[in-house]
């Protein structure tokens, strides 16, 4: 696979240091990693992505 150009996601960058990073890969997926393990890469299609953001913005959040 071809070097991945890596960004840091915008909400990236908390006190703890816990950044997302998502790359466009040449076969049209998106690629995502953690900086806490960086080895562990996750595909998916930019479809789904874009269905669990969504989700996450639309879905009323309860707390325990």
């Amino acid at each position: 696979m071809s070097e991945l150009s890596w960004q840091k996601s915008s909400f990236s960058g908390g006190p703890q240091g816990n950044c997302l990073y998502i790359a466009a890969a040449p076969d049209g997926t998106l690629r995502l990693r953690e900086s806490d393990t960086p080895d562990v890469i996750l595909a998916t299609a930019p479809q789904g992505l874009a269905g669990l953001l969504h989700h996450a913005r639309t879905t009323k959040r309860t707390h325990d």
